[in-house]
């Protein structure tokens, strides 16, 4: 079928999985003033005043990061530059976790989210401090530092960026303080109407006194009554003491009941990640919603600003620290080594995300008249070795690598100096 109007751009020849529309095959995607205007097969060439091969690439809706940091300078070393996790990563979404708080949301706004050539959102942080190199400082994060009146407030004022609540639910702040604050957390989420994303796995340090008589094994069990359907259960695989694997190696009996009762479940990939125990959750059919790559300053190394402080050490014990590069591409070639499918990839980081911040009618698909927001990746196959920090080691059969993203029709190169290199096995 061909179509006789004039494009402004057309890509042509790739494969165009959308799950959003059902798509899946060798298709043409025509794109006039910013936003799509076909996806169909053999559109005329001469029909566009670019036309764009892309012939061998995956052509799918713009990517959405669920899990980023990029409250830049704010957040210490978390703090990334928005665009080089964003378009220059063959990403058009993120969604920063935490990063502003009720108190920071305006400078977030002004001087992250609106420069911004990529799309971004907010989780708002429950905490006043927001998103603060907080394992220095844990005291900042108790139940007094929390104000559910003016998050809720700020939240519901700022629909617009404001997507979600961030939260943590681990070892270290409730040996502290107890439950208490994703109590806190949890009425934040149901007074804004907005979905809660709880972090799992140790983040701060014990205090001197040590657990007092907090177990690690149990936060699951006591925080998942708290959440309602479509909160957001956060770093699945982590290798730290608290996730959906107990200290006896075994999954959370709770887990499949929290996802039959709607719950979602977020990679938040990380320096985090195992595959040890992603192949363990998987195997008993925990398949992730979505795939946040949790990329931050500390596993990319970014310096320390001066004056940060000289604890905790900076070393591989250090509960963020990350030598094996990735991205969120990178973190797809992941799941896909694992044993899930493409096309059970596909809708993690495209219409599930999207589902999840309540914008499936503006992004995540590439139906026409929505914004030309695209990304392509080449698929490369071979024996590739991928690493994580506990130093384990799988070897893919397939690597994806972004090559571009169109984000409102302008296109992006992915030239980010963060973006691994293929290491063959």
């Amino acid at each position: 079928m061909s179509v006789s109007a004039t494009f402004d751009l057309l890509l042509r020849g790739g494969r165009v999985i959308d799950p959003a529309s059902g798509i899946d095959g060798l298709k043409d995607v025509a794109i006039s003033n910013g936003r799509i205007a076909a996806v169909q097969s053999d559109i005329l060439p001469t029909s566009a005043k670019n036309v764009i091969d892309v012939t061998r690439q995956l052509v799918l809706p713009g990517l959405i990061d669920t899990h980023a940091h990029v409250y830049q300078y704010v957040t210490g070393r978390f703090g990334m530059n928005a665009d080089m996790v964003g378009v220059q990563s063959g990403v058009t979404s993120l969604i920063d976790q935490g990063g502003p708080s009720c108190m920071t949301l305006p400078g977030f706004r002004h001087f992250i989210a609106e420069p911004a050539k990529s799309r971004v959102y907010a989780f708002l942080s429950a905490y006043l401090v927001g998103g603060l190199e907080g394992h220095y400082y844990p005291d900042l994060y108790r139940p007094d530092c929390v104000d559910i009146e003016a998050t809720v407030k700020s939240a519901i004022a700022n629909r617009d960026l404001v997507r979600g609540i961030k939260a943590h639910a681990e070892i270290g702040g409730f040996a502290r303080w107890g439950i208490r604050v994703i109590e806190m957390a949890a009425e934040i989420g149901r007074r804004a109407e907005l979905p809660v994303y709880v972090h799992f796995g140790q983040l701060w340090g014990l205090p001197a006194s040590g657990t007092n008589g907090e177990d690690v094994d149990t936060i699951l069990e006591r925080v998942i009554p708290l959440l309602r359907p479509g909160d957001v259960l956060a770093h699945p695989f982590t290798r730290h003491p608290g996730g959906f694997v107990n200290s006896k190696g075994e999954i959370h009996p709770v887990i499949q009941a929290a996802l039959d009762r709607g719950l979602k479940v977020d990679v938040g990939h990380g320096s985090h990640f195992s595959y040890r125990l992603a192949r363990k959750a998987i195997a008993s059919g925990i398949v992730p919603n979505t795939l946040g790559a949790d990329i931050h300053g500390y596993n990319t190394h970014v310096p320390a600003p001066a004056g940060t402080p000289d604890e905790p050490a900076d070393d591989e014990n250090h509960p963020f620290a990350g030598q094996a590069k990735f991205s969120l591409v990178q973190a797809m070639s992941s799941m896909v080594a694992l044993g899930l499918t493409l096309e059970q990839v596909v809708p993690m980081v495209t219409s599930n995300p999207a589902a999840m911040l309540g914008l499936s009618d503006q992004i995540g698909a590439l139906r026409p008249g929505m914004v030309a927001d695209v990304s392509m990746l080449q698929e490369k196959n071979g024996r590739f070795v991928l690493r994580d920090n506990e130093k384990t080691e799988v070897i893919a059969d397939r690597l994806l690598q972004p090559v571009f993203c169109l984000r409102a029709g302008v296109r992006h190169d992915a030239t980010a100096p963060i973006l691994p290199a293929a290491v063959a096995a």
